[in-house]
């Protein structure tokens, strides 16, 4: 189905045709017989591209139907995208390099580049980008150059899945040049399916000429009975972050526990962001211009504003400061630190809101730097930058939060 393109929409115009004009078979000029139209989506604005198409003139000549297309069509977009190659690779380096959703890059290409694309348009895209960056990583050629210099291979396997019954991802890679060499989802973790993925294993070392100085897992049992069968001899070993998480459980334990009681203290966050925007809101609705002409009524519209705003929240214009030696006042010192009346103000509680709630919601971490440890020095350094900002608003040194 052809993208539906606005009809003000100003193309640039490129027209292309065959370098080669001569047939392959019997060496006559070849004829344009045709045009082919496509608009893309480029950075340097909408791309209106005309492809001159040839065939041979002897109605004789087996190449008589076949239809030669641009050689420079390629290298600006491939057949049937609507996006240039451009486009493309600023999609996939936004999802994989840095991790943005489908949303945040459709919203990004639509703001700044007016390039409106579906979701449905910006998944296969992904799709497409993914397929190309897996099929180059594992070129033959390329992986040659790559382990020229290298002597052996380090080898790790590992599952990754996300819930109980949904298939496992197993990734084999491999540590001496830190590359992926390749993943596959499975729905049975047998040991036959896991030797199969080892053998496949031992064929890319083949192929490399190198041999398989060892292997590191987590020690399931498919992989100790898969890596004896397969590479007899080769050392495995025990991967080092399993064999500190299972020594640090009880610690693991302590901490997991601990991040639920800090959990359970700083609460609150959500009832001062509705505040923050509740204000907001109705200091919006006051400063809105009153139908009447009546000079009285206009008069008393911006006092009736803040007086709304105090009997629908509760609360003074400035609230009342009010210190407490546990976490759970982190979030409402956020709202005292400054005026919620303000604007200026009131976006600071928000940001403080926010800030707070993506270190509670932050279970990132090893056994060697634990989540609930890293959870209570990031809220120590808030409630820091709080009593910072109450010190200034009392009087004291003026410094940065």
């Amino acid at each position: 189905m052809p993208h539906p393109w606005p009809a003000d929409t100003v193309f640039t115009r490129l027209e292309l045709e065959p370098h080669n004009r001569d047939c392959p078979h019997c060496s006559r000029r070849l004829r344009l017989c045709d045009h082919r139209h496509r608009r893309l989506f480029t950075f340097d604005g909408p791309l209106h591209l005309v492809c001159k198409l040839a065939h041979c003139p002897d109605p004789l000549c087996p190449e008589h139907y076949r239809t030669v297309s641009p050689e420079d069509e390629a290298a600006i977009a491939l057949p049937r995208w609507i996006i240039g190659w451009d486009v493309f690779a600023w999609i996939g380096h936004r999802r994989f390099a840095r991790h943005w959703s489908v949303t945040q890059i459709k919203n990004e290409l639509a703001d700044t580049y007016t390039i409106k694309l579906s979701a449905d348009a910006l998944e296969d895209a992904l799709r497409r980008y993914q397929t190309m960056v897996a099929a180059r990583h594992s070129d033959p050629s390329r992986l040659a150059e790559e382990y020229a210099e290298v002597e052996d291979l380090v080898l790790s396997i590992d599952g990754l899945q996300p819930e109980k019954g949904h298939e496992t991802l197993y990734v084999v890679r491999e540590l001496r040049r830190q590359r992926v060499w390749f993943a596959e989802s499975l729905l049975s973790s047998s040991a036959a399916e896991v030797r199969r993925l080892l053998e496949q294993a031992k064929d890319w070392g083949e192929r490399l000429g190198k041999p398989v100085a060892g292997w590191v897992s987590d020690k399931q049992d498919a992989f100790v009975t898969g890596i004896a069968a397969v590479f007899p001899g080769v050392p495995h070993r025990y991967c080092h972050n399993h064999f500190l998480r299972d020594l640090a459980k009880p610690t693991a334990e302590l901490d997991s526990h601990a991040k639920v009681q800090m959990r359970s203290k700083v609460r609150g966050l959500r009832e001062l962001e509705r505040q923050v925007l509740s204000e907001r809101a109705a200091a919006a609705a006051a400063a809105e211009p009153v139908a009447s002409p009546d000079s009285a009524t206009v008069a008393a519209a911006p006092t009736a504003g803040p007086a709304a705003v105090a009997k629908e929240t509760d609360s003074a214009a400035v609230p009342v400061v009010r210190e407490q030696a546990s976490a759970n006042d982190t979030g409402a010192a956020a709202a005292a630190a400054t005026p919620v009346s303000n604007d200026t103000g009131g976006e600071v509680v928000l940001d403080y809101c926010a800030m707070v709630r993506g270190i509670l919601n932050d279970d990132q971490g090893g056994p060697l730097r634990p989540p609930g440890l890293r959870m209570a020095e990031a809220l120590t350094e808030v409630r820091a930058s709080l009593q910072r900002n109450l010190d200034a608003k009392k009087g004291g040194p003026q410094r940065n939060a």
